[in-house]
């Protein structure tokens, strides 16, 4: 083909498909009077140039915006000194919200004859490969719309779908398998926010750590699956006991449990802890071979008001040297970080 030809057929295209985006009126002009053509989702070719115009038209006032032509491919024909063509492949992006169309691969084949000194069409074909219009569209807009429609509540199942998915696996991650109680992570998690947020108001942050006393005979003596028991009514009876908001009970590894008490000073933290114990206690669960021949536990209580001078690890430190004390001193009794302890017999806590 020679290059004016190909110049020529090309600048033909172009012309068509800049008045055809930017829908331009001015294309229902360069129709001719023989001219045959299809929509892209009609069932039927158009025989009659006014009713193409009417169409086209009704194409423009369909989807008023313009259109963005992506071409990926095209073919130009010169069949003869008068008649040339054109066969296109492209993506065409609705001024709109559209996961489908947008995406497909429409074809146009275009004619052109010379007639006069104008080029006019003598045909436009476009393939669409989605499905029929409706009645009174050129393009399928509301099968589009209601397809978007679809795959938008589809992506927001799948989306809410997902967000329950992590948020199980992020509630399991954080959840001791055993008991159903806060496990480790979760606790050490916890312990540096509530501490950031002592710090900031100056409030005072505690810590009761307390594990059950002679565990390995409880299991030796049982079973470990009557141990495994144990554990999962001892963090149930505590949970029931300590319910007040920002407490965080967890189990800290083992047969050593931990809560954290956001706000409680040293003596309140006593009283919590007293509380905790009384309730296991009063649980009654069976120990033969040990005195008092029921379970219980030892408890290490600590209390610091953060600042500059101490850190969450001090806190913990704390804790775990007071439940040191108690087991060291005899068991079933709880000791504070300062050295106050009090026996199981104790009405009154020595602060």
């Amino acid at each position: 083909m020679l290059p004016e030809r190909q110049k020529l057929i090309r600048s033909l295209f172009d012309e068509y498909i800049e008045m055809y985006a930017a829908r331009d009126d001015r294309l229902t002009s360069r129709f001719s009077k023989n001219f045959t053509g299809y929509t892209g989702g009609g069932d039927f070719l158009v025989k009659d140039v006014h009713d193409w115009v009417r169409i086209t038209r009704q194409d423009f006032e369909q989807v008023p915006g313009r259109l963005r032509i992506e071409l990926t491919d095209i073919s130009l024909q010169d069949i003869d000194e008068t008649v040339v063509a054109v066969t296109a492949f492209f993506h065409i992006h609705l001024p709109m919200p559209d996961h489908i169309l947008s995406r497909e691969t429409a074809r146009l084949v275009l004619i052109f004859r010379l007639e006069g000194t104008d080029w006019m069409i003598v045909h436009s074909g476009i393939s669409i490969p989605y499905h029929l219009v409706g009645d009174g569209e050129v393009y399928p807009i509301d099968g589009l719309r209601k397809r978007n429609r679809e795959l938008e509540a589809l992506v927001e199942d799948r989306t809410r779908a997902l967000e329950q998915a992590v948020g199980q696996l992020e509630a399991q991650s954080n959840t001791d398998w055993l008991t159903g109680i806060s496990n480790r992570r979760r606790f050490d998690s916890m312990l540096r926010e509530e501490w950031n947020r002592a710090r900031r108001v100056g409030a005072a942050l505690a810590i009761v750590m307390f594990d059950i006393d002679h565990f390995k005979h409880f299991n030796d003596h049982y079973g470990h699956l009557a141990g495994d028991d144990c554990l999962k009514s001892l963090a149930q009876t505590v949970e029931q006991a300590e319910r007040r908001a920002g407490t965080l009970f967890a189990r800290y590894g083992g047969e050593e449990f931990v809560m954290l008490l956001p706000g409680m000073d040293l003596p309140a933290a006593m009283k919590a802890a007293r509380h905790i114990q009384q309730a296991i206690r009063s649980r009654a669960l069976p120990h033969h071979g040990i005195p008092p021949g029921i379970v219980t536990v030892s408890l290490g209580v600590a209390s610091l008001t953060p600042s500059d001078r101490v850190s969450p690890e001090d806190l913990l430190r704390e804790a775990d040297l007071a439940l040191y004390r108690a087991k060291e001193s005899g068991r079933n009794r709880m000791c504070s970080a300062n050295g106050s302890q009090a026996s199981p017999g104790s009405r009154r806590l020595p602060f």
